[in-house]
């Protein structure tokens, strides 16, 4: 054990600063923002794709050290503490989204949300379903696929312009990505600063709350309600007891408890609901989890990629060279917060994924926020809701792509969307602000 932790020293002894050894990032750039622009079409180049050609190109660089040690450095990337840590967050969170569809929590949530908002606040009703479902399942394309279609058929019969329900459904959705304890920019933005993810999340409240009010405010307009009534849900106690494991993961998260442990809870309780009801057998159940499980494939392979990539252009000397440029004008903790925001943004236009944009950025923030002194709970909710906040103005973004593929009915396109999409601008206003009130000691 002692001489592999020895070993592992001798790997971990960086190069100097060196523009040679970001390379691998530009090959990524080129190559899935490129091709994505040549096609039209961001789901062509399958993001682990892209990560492995760009991995590829960074065990090539440097060919003064053999490739053995370069194959081990990288593994020792894809093993970070954080990165496995990650990774199991990913695991169960993806399990217990899955269980809870399962047993129909999903459906339930949006009966009593329906239930209780009134017809002529419509648009804002969208944004509180969409962010209140998004807030429990921790994904804003997954709520955003559940809720356009009601959004379609409320501009319908309400006469209700496309671009403003589509636009609330997806600031909805983007309000609770960034907010929910399962969601995947929260758990990559708190492992990446080495935080604890409930404490991550009450610190967005600083930075969204006025966003957020705005944005109600917004949608309370008279331009905004609609006329007419909405058809009556009727709501059983099963519809409550479906979204029990939503609440609690909220009241136990905020509180404190680990969120591993918590999720975990969640899926024996969604099994158990499930069971109860009959909606499966304990096979069943087992078989809910596994896809959920399989779901998450994607963002752990690309999370494995992406720590053995940064290991590499770290040993390089591409994090070094960074810095040292960044050096030039960030000279305070101001300017400090901007320029992580900065390059967690500019990663995020080139990929279209904020969790890609965080991994990718997150080790580089880190090292940033401890030279100027800024609270790394700071920096990963900045990491966070940047990325977000990008996200969801991208017209080429999942989030938006998936809105206009279910709304064809109300011929809607990203820019049609995006007419009516307030919330992640408003964003951008909170974060300005916050940074604003930093203070250079």
């Amino acid at each position: 054990m002692e001489n592999n932790v020895n070993q592992d020293k001798k790997y971990l002894q960086w190069r100097g600063a060196s523009f040679k050894a970001l390379i691998p990032f530009i090959v990524f750039i080129i190559f899935y923002f490129g091709f994505s622009l040549w096609t039209r079409d961001f789901s062509k180049v399958p993001m682990t794709v892209a990560f492995i050609i760009s991995s590829a190109v960074a065990l090539i660089l440097n060919h003064k050290e053999k490739l053995n040690k370069k194959i081990e450095i990288f593994a020792l990337g894809m093993g970070n503490k954080d990165i496995m840590i990650m990774c199991l967050i990913f695991i169960l969170a993806g399990a217990f989204a899955a269980t809870a569809q399962c047993v129909g929590g999903v459906e339930a949530a949006v009966n009593i949300a329906q239930h209780f908002i009134p017809a002529r606040f419509m648009v804002l009703g969208l944004f509180v379903i969409s962010s209140l479902i998004s807030l429990s399942i921790g994904t804003s394309c997954g709520t955003i696929a559940a809720i356009v279609p009601i959004a379609v058929s409320i501009s319908q019969n309400f006469g209700i312009h496309p671009s403003l329900v589509l636009g609330a459904t997806v600031g909805g959705a983007m309000f609770g990505d960034n907010m929910s304890l399962i969601s995947d920019t929260k758990i990559a933005a708190s492992r990446t600063q080495n935080v604890e993810i409930r404490d991550e999340m009450l610190y967005n409240l600083k930075i969204i709350t006025i966003p957020a009010i705005l944005c109600i405010l917004l949608y309370l307009l008279p331009v905004f309600s609609a006329a007419g009534s909405a058809a009556e849900t009727t709501l059983t106690l099963d519809n409550y007891i479906k979204v029990i494991p939503y609440i609690l993961l909220l009241i136990f998260g905020i509180s404190g408890v680990n969120v591993m442990f918590l999720l975990f809870f969640g899926i024996v309780l969604n099994t158990t609901i499930g069971i109860s009801y009959g909606i499966f057998d304990i096979f069943g159940a087992f078989g809910c989890i596994g896809e959920g499980t399989a779901s998450m494939a994607s963002t752990l392979i690309v999370a494995l990629l992406a720590g053995g990539l940064l290991q590499i252009v770290r040993y390089n000397g591409g994090i070094a060279f960074i810095l040292k440029e960044a050096g030039r004008w960030i000279k305070n903790k101001r300017s400090c917060e901007i320029g992580i925001c900065v390059l967690v943004g500019i990663i995020d236009l080139f990929t279209a994924n904020n969790t890609v944009a965080i991994i990718t950025s997150g080790s580089i923030a880190k090292e940033l926020s401890e030279k100027y002194g800024v609270n790394p709970i700071r920096t990963a909710s900045l990491l966070d809701t940047m990325s977000c906040a990008v996200q969801g103005i991208i017209p080429y973004g999942a989030q938006i792509l998936i809105a206009t593929s279910l709304a064809v009915a109300v011929s809607a396109s990203s820019f049609t969307i995006m007419k009516g999409l307030f919330y992640p601008v408003l964003m951008f206003l909170g974060l300005g602000l916050s940074i604003i009130r930093t203070k250079n000691s």
